[in-house]
C-alpha cells in the first residue's frame, strides 16, 4: 500500500478565482511548488480531490476541469513534479442546470468519497495518508477519510513534521 497527500485544488494549488472558467486565471499558490517537491520526495503519491459543482451550475463543464488538469499537470511536470490522479466532483445537492448532476453524493467534500476512490484506484493506505487543503470541508473530507489532515497555510509554514 501507498501514502498519499491529498490536495484540494482551488485556494491549495491554485489561487480560488471564484469558478474559474479561463485557463489565463490559473496561478499557482506562492509556495506550492515547493511543497509538491516535499510531498514527492518523501514518497508521497500526489492526488488532487476537488469539488466542482461549477458544472452543475452550468458555468463549465468537465470538459474544462479536464484542460485545466492537463494543463497543471504540465506545468507542474516543468518542476518535477507528478500528479498521480485528478479526482472531482460535479454535483451539487441544491443547485443545477442538469438533472443528472442534482444530487448529495459521497463523492462531494465533506465526504470522503473521492479519497475513497483513489484509495481503490491507487492502492493507497488512507491511515498512512494526508489532506492538504484551505476549508474545513477538505479537512472534514480527510478526516472521514481517516487521513491526517492540514490547513495550506500550516503546510506551507512546515508544520508537517513527518516529511
Amino acid at each position: 500500500m501507498k501514502k498519499a497527500a491529498f490536495l484540494d485544488r482551488d485556494g491549495t494549488i491554485i489561487h480560488d478565482v471564484g469558478y474559474l472558467s479561463n485557463l489565463a486565471n490559473c496561478r499557482f499558490m506562492p509556495g506550492i511548488i515547493e511543497l509538491l517537491q516535499r510531498l514527492q520526495k518523501a514518497g508521497y503519491l500526489l492526488v488532487v480531490v476537488t469539488n466542482q459543482s461549477g458544472i452543475a451550475r452550468g458555468y463549465f463543464d468537465e470538459s474544462f476541469v479536464e484542460a485545466t488538469h492537463d494543463f497543471l499537470e504540465t506545468q507542474l511536470l516543468q518542476h518535477g513534479v507528478t500528479i498521480a490522479a485528478f479526482y472531482f466532483c460535479p454535483h451539487h445537492p441544491e443547485k443545477s442546470v442538469r438533472a443528472d448532476l442534482l444530487q448529495a453524493c459521497d463523492c462531494r467534500k465533506p465526504r470522503a468519497g473521492m479519497f475513497i476512490q483513489a484509495a481503490q484506484d491507487l492502492a493507497i493506505d488512507l491511515t498512512a495518508s494526508l489532506m492538504i487543503g484551505d476549508s474545513a470541508r477538505d479537512l472534514e473530507a480527510g478526516r472521514a477519510a481517516g487521513c491526517r489532515t492540514y490547513l495550506i497555510d500550516e503546510a506551507l509554514a512546515g508544520w508537517i513534521s513527518d516529511l
